[in-house]
């Protein structure tokens, strides 16, 4: 059965926060010592955490929650060895129903959202840190128009403008027939009352109208159930060089995320109704054309320009407020936004859908310059992004951050790369659906395929470096087998043992070389894509014909990449909806797809709101509550023990306690990436000041790794006043060879069971003697074979 946990008052709260009878001398309770272990990526269950099939869920609820072996819900009469330990299980926030599959669509999304905390730290450049914000939720803006964009070009234009104009592709696809002119109507049907041009395309505006109406939903949906809980009150600590997320509001962007919210859902509406007054006003402005309708046009026009300078200047505005919770609610603002983009595109169907004698669908419509004109937006915001990065990080430069300050704009940059790739890929694939001899339609855009054209140079590129990293590993690796052959003297050796254990070292270094395929990735696309967009601008035509009165060699690789792009963009595009049917489906490849979003996810939503649902907004949460009520409750003391992704929610949520709590813990983190990925990828949250702030709060701190692990790592916390962090590296494999301990070969445990290791209960049993120095720690037990 559950025994929940009640969530105390605001004054129970203050109580926990507050000191305990802990120092009064007296033992501690039988229940006095708890270690809350926290997983890593990919999820687990309480059993595999506990070590035992029976458990019982303390306090949560299905999406998460904490659970305990169903022996220690009976307390002991006298006190225990070890500590009681509890499971949070948190992993249904990222791989839990079908629904997440959905979020496979709004992967760009969060790509540029993780780029708004990627800046470098700068402490007193406030202005600057502000500018970086708000270049980054402009470029995210863009993706929501590109995405929007790249559905309206399918639908109006593919669809209702292209093919149902056609005759031949009319007769193809009959379920057309009824948008057909009478003159290319399929045999048997007639020109109906949606055959005009203007009432086709309104018509088609539903497709992207319903697609923003179903981004707004999910937006809606996902922060009821994941981000709208509260964080635990307490007062800011003014501590300059410590790290935002012990702020009170950091995990609470409630007032944020609305305004986004409203202005995104208003720009897609808006891009909708631009694509249908555009071909209509275009045929009203001509010489003769009615003078009524021209009005109409340019008036509306205007509107749309309106709306569009207020939805920017909505997403203009100042940013997170993270210094306290910020529980307003911009309800006039966040309502009419919205409704009136959507009554501005209603009025743009009407319009657009009144008869006009003479208007016939023929090309295509002026989607180039749209597409042109957003991707020279995104590559402008870009490098502003870059210098405002240079800047700050000239300010406080750290040698370990990812490429030196860039990793930011370099991540906006492929989060551009990867909106143009799925656009792209979606109109080829609809446009070989619809045409597959590419003889009756114009098809795409012409940028559409000079991008996807620039997907075989991309690939190559990327095949010369992994070509590199895997020499570099291999030279690696023989250097790391005289160093195993050291490590164990007077053993038999094992060539192939030998060769194993450091083929596992070689490779686990590989993270390391990150920030070198980060930037060499961005660089060709920022190449290419220029070329791309320069070359579909002067040329107005594909890179073949670009290229058809050059050299024979030129020629011959601008035919080449285009086929080769345009199939792989279709390929591409299959395999992504394959696998997200897949994850609908089956829970084991959602939970593959639940790695990604347990990396990606854990940031708020502070650029894009149509990002999946940031699950530390809950767990956070979660974490700190239990930890001040239990140790309000027993005044024990308390271990919390996060591996992998598992411990950056731990150290999360150690900086959301109270100053008097949190220092009353001890953090126990094994597989961290705290250091080796988020201090250098994240410093202005995870830099060396953050994680030494963090030290010196918490009562102690040990940290385990093995360089086996390709994630895990030392903290390198620079603190001379307490002792090391670090607790390692440990041995792995446990044993080079048989032994009588192990007569079985010991495997290479890798970034896998920490615990499995006798220093785990070493260092825990250390952690909980310094937390208490003045009462008898738990006896330490035999110190199992190495």
């Amino acid at each position: 059965m559950d025994r929940a946990q009640e969530r105390p008052s605001g004054q129970q709260a203050a109580a926990a926060a507050g000191p305990q009878d802990g120092r009064t001398g007296r033992l501690p309770a039988p229940e006095a010592e708890l270690e809350l272990l926290v997983h890593g990526v990919g999820g687990t269950t309480p059993e595999e955490m506990l070590g035992d099939p029976r458990t019982v869920r303390v306090t949560g609820d299905e999406t998460a929650a904490v659970y305990r072996r169903a022996e220690d819900l009976a307390t002991p009469e006298s006190p225990r060895e070890e500590p009681v330990r509890e499971a949070y299980v948190w992993c249904n926030l990222t791989s839990g129903d079908s629904s997440r599959a959905l979020w496979l669509v709004l992967l760009p999304f969060m790509v540029v959202n993780l780029a708004h905390w990627m800046r470098p730290a700068a402490a007193g450049r406030h202005r600057t840190v502000r500018l970086y914000g708000l270049l980054v939720r402009l470029a995210a803006l863009t993706l929501t128009v590109l995405l929007v964009a790249a559905v309206c070009e399918v639908a109006l234009d593919l669809v209702a403008w292209q093919c149902a104009g056609v005759q031949p592709c009319v007769r193809r696809h009959s379920w057309l027939s009824f948008l057909a002119p009478q003159a290319s109507a399929a045999p048997g049907g007639q020109g109906g009352w949606w055959s005009l041009p203007g009432r086709r395309l309104a018509l088609a505006a539903l497709v992207p109208a319903a697609l923003t109406g179903l981004l707004w939903y999910l937006s809606h949906r996902t922060w009821s159930a994941y981000e709208s809980h509260r964080p635990m009150s307490h007062d800011p600590e003014p501590d300059p060089g410590g790290s935002a997320l012990a702020l009170p509001g950091f995990w609470y962007g409630r007032r944020l995320v609305a305004r986004l919210r409203a202005a995104h859902t208003a720009a897609a509406l808006l891009t909708v109704a631009a694509a249908l007054a555009t071909p209509a006003a275009r045929f009203d402005h001509r010489a003769g054309g009615p003078g009524a309708l021209d009005t109409v046009s340019r008036l509306l026009t205007a509107a749309l320009l309106v709306w569009a300078a207020a939805v920017t200047g909505v997403v203009c505005r100042r940013g997170r407020s993270e210094s306290r919770l910020d529980q307003r609610a911009d309800r006039h603002l966040v309502r009419l936004l919205p409704m009136g983009a959507l009554a501005l595109l209603l009025l743009t169907a009407v319009y657009a859908g009144w008869a006009r004698p003479g208007w016939r669908s023929s090309g295509r419509l002026p989607g180039d310059p749209a597409f042109a004109t957003l991707m020279l937006a995104q590559g402008l915001l870009v490098v502003a992004l870059a210098g405002v990065a240079r800047y700050l990080y000239r300010r406080t430069p750290d040698p370990r951050d990812g490429m030196r300050g860039l990793g930011g704009p370099a991540v906006a940059l492929l989060a551009c790369a990867l909106g143009g790739v799925m656009s792209g890929g979606l109109a080829q694939r609809v446009a070989d659906w619809l045409d597959g001899t590419r003889a009756l339609l114009p098809g795409p855009p012409l940028l559409l395929t000079w991008q996807a054209s620039t997907i075989p140079p991309v690939l190559a590129v990327l095949l010369l470096l992994a070509t590199w990293l895997a020499t570099e590993t291999a030279r690696r690796s023989c250097a790391e087998r005289h160093r195993v052959r050291h490590e164990h003297p007077g053993e038999p050796e094992d060539p192939s043992r030998t060769r194993a254990i450091a083929q596992v070292r070689a490779l686990a270094t590989l993270t390391d070389r990150a920030p070198l395929v980060v930037t060499v990735l961005t660089a060709t696309t920022l190449l290419l894509g220029t070329v791309a967009l320069a070359g579909a601008l002067t040329t107005r035509t594909t890179p073949d014909g670009a290229a058809r009165r050059t050299y024979d060699a030129l020629q011959t690789v601008a035919e080449t990449s285009q086929a080769l792009g345009s199939w792989l963009v279709g390929l591409g595009f299959v395999l992504f909806v394959t696998w997200g049917r897949r994850a609908y489906k089956d829970a084991s490849a959602r939970r593959t797809i639940g790695i990604l979003w347990d990396v990606g996810t854990f940031w708020p939503r502070a650029a894009h709101p149509f990002a999946p649902p940031c699950y530390a907004e809950r767990a956070v949460p979660d974490l700190t509550w239990r930890m001040a009520t239990w140790t309000h409750r027993t005044g024990g003391r308390l271990v919390l023990s996060g591996h992998s992704q598992g411990s950056v929610l731990a150290a999360a949520a150690a900086w959301q306690l109270p100053p008097s709590v949190r220092a009353r813990i001890a953090l126990l983190t094994y597989g961290s990436p705290l250091e080796r990925l988020y201090g250098r990828w994240f410093p202005a949250h995870f830099g060396p000041p953050a994680l030494a702030a963090l030290h010196r709060d918490v009562a102690c701190w040990g940290n385990l790794y093995r360089r086996s692990d390709p994630i895990g790592g030392p903290v390198r916390v620079p603190d001379d006043a307490n002792p090391e962090v670090d607790h390692g590296p440990l041995q792995d494999p446990l044993a080079y060879g048989r032994t009588p301990e192990h007569p079985l070969p010991a495997p290479i445990l890798g970034h896998s069971d920490y615990q499995a290791d006798p220093a785990f209960a070493r260092v825990r049993a250390h952690l909980l003697s310094r937390l208490r120095p003045e009462l008898p720690g738990p006896r330490p037990g035999p110190r199992a074979p190495r």
